[in-house]
C-alpha cells in the first residue's frame, strides 16, 4: 500500500484536511460541532418518527374499538323497534290472555332483550317530567296549554335509548309548558 491509499476523509469531504495529522485542532473542533449537531439532528428525527408512530399506532386502535362498537350500535338499534313492538302486544292484552300460562314464558322474551342490550351499554332515557332537551327528545306533539316558561316533557310516546353517554335513538315525547 501506498500512502495516498492510507489517507481517509473523515469529514466526509467537507473542506477539513484529509491526512488526519494535517488537522489542527480547531478543525477537530468544528468537525466535532458539526458531528455533534448531525447527531442532534437524526436524534430529533428519530424521536419524532417514533412519537409519529406511536400516536399513528394509538389512533388506529382506537378507530378500529370505534368501528366495532358503532356496528355493534347500527345492529342494537335495528332491535329495538322489535322490542317497541313486544312491549305494546304486552300492554294491549285481555285480562284472560294476561293471565294465561303461555304469556308467562312470553314475558320473558322482552326481559332477555332488554338485559341483551345493557349488556352492550344501552339504556333507556329517562324522559317523563324532564325538561325537553332536543339532543336526547325528539318533540311530536304540542301541548300549549299549560302555564310557565319552562317546556317540560308531558308524556312518552317512543323510548328512546343510550349507548355508553351517546343518543342511540330519541325518545318521540309529548311537550307542553310548566
Amino acid at each position: 500500500m501506498t500512502d495516498n491509499q492510507n489517507n481517509i476523509d473523515i469529514t466526509g469531504g467537507e473542506g477539513v484536511a484529509s491526512d488526519p495529522h494535517e488537522m489542527t485542532s480547531n478543525d477537530v473542533a468544528a468537525h466535532v460541532a458539526h458531528l455533534e449537531q448531525e447527531l442532534a439532528t437524526y436524534k430529533d428525527q428519530l424521536l419524532r418518527t417514533a412519537a409519529d408512530f406511536k400516536n399513528y399506532k394509538r389512533r388506529t386502535e382506537q378507530d378500529r374499538g370505534d368501528l366495532i362498537r358503532n356496528s355493534n350500535a347500527a345492529l342494537l338499534l335495528k332491535l329495538l323497534p322489535i322490542l317497541d313492538d313486544m312491549d305494546r302486544a304486552g300492554g294491549n292484552l285481555t285480562p284472560e290472555v294476561a293471565n294465561s300460562a303461555w304469556y308467562g314464558g312470553y314475558k320473558l322474551i322482552p326481559q332477555k332483550l332488554r338485559v341483551l342490550l345493557e349488556s352492550e351499554g344501552i339504556t333507556p332515557i329517562e324522559v317523563e317530567g324532564q325538561e325537553f332537551d332536543p339532543t336526547k327528545h325528539e318533540a311530536v306533539i304540542y301541548d300549549d296549554e299549560g302555564q310557565g316558561d319552562r317546556t317540560v316533557v308531558v308524556a312518552e310516546l317512543q323510548k328512546g335509548y343510550t349507548i355508553r353517554d351517546r343518543v342511540l335513538r330519541p325518545a318521540m315525547v309529548k311537550v307542553g309548558k310548566a
